[in-house]
């Protein structure tokens, strides 16, 4: 699956932001002393990889891993500028939080941190569902070799 690209000055950006702010969860940055619960809670529900990343999300200076809160509960998580600069992902939203556009949200406010860095582009590695960021943002996917700086990396035997 190709990698997607991003234009952090598309118009679509802006209208998506201003869409997600009714949504009912408060959009943040991790908190440092957060960052244990975070990292076993995407464990726990996503997989062990992305709970590598969202441990190296905790560690930039603010963090790089955004949460959405609802009701004083953890709802979704989306990491940026983690396995490489510019990047989107992982991200993930539990499932009774799902279709109220807390995936939505999170992308944006994790776009909109990628431009405040300086970047003009954004990368969503290895993309699950490619359609839902083509109509949020206008994903295009990134053409040639075999798809992602992904591709290769070392898993854990099946057990």
């Amino acid at each position: 699956m190709p990698d997607l690209l991003v234009n952090l000055y598309d118009k679509r950006l802006e209208v998506l932001r201003e869409r997600t702010q009714a949504v009912p969860a408060t959009v943040r940055p991790a908190l440092p002393p957060e960052a244990e619960y975070v990292v076993d809670w995407v464990r726990r529900r996503f997989h062990e990889r992305w709970s590598s990343e969202v441990t190296v999300a905790m560690a930039h200076r603010p963090a790089a891993c955004l949460i959405a809160v609802e009701a004083g509960e953890l709802a979704g998580f989306a990491c940026f500028d983690t396995t490489a600069r510019g990047f989107f992902g992982p991200t993930g939203v539990r499932p009774e939080s799902r279709g109220r556009g807390f995936g939505l949200a999170l992308l944006s406010a994790s776009l909109q941190a990628l431009k405040a860095l300086g970047h003009a582009y954004a990368v969503i590695g290895d993309p699950g569902p490619i359609q839902f960021y083509v109509d949020a943002v206008g994903a295009h996917p990134i053409p040639g070799g075999d798809g992602s700086l992904y591709h290769g990396m070392l898993r854990s035997p099946q057990v």
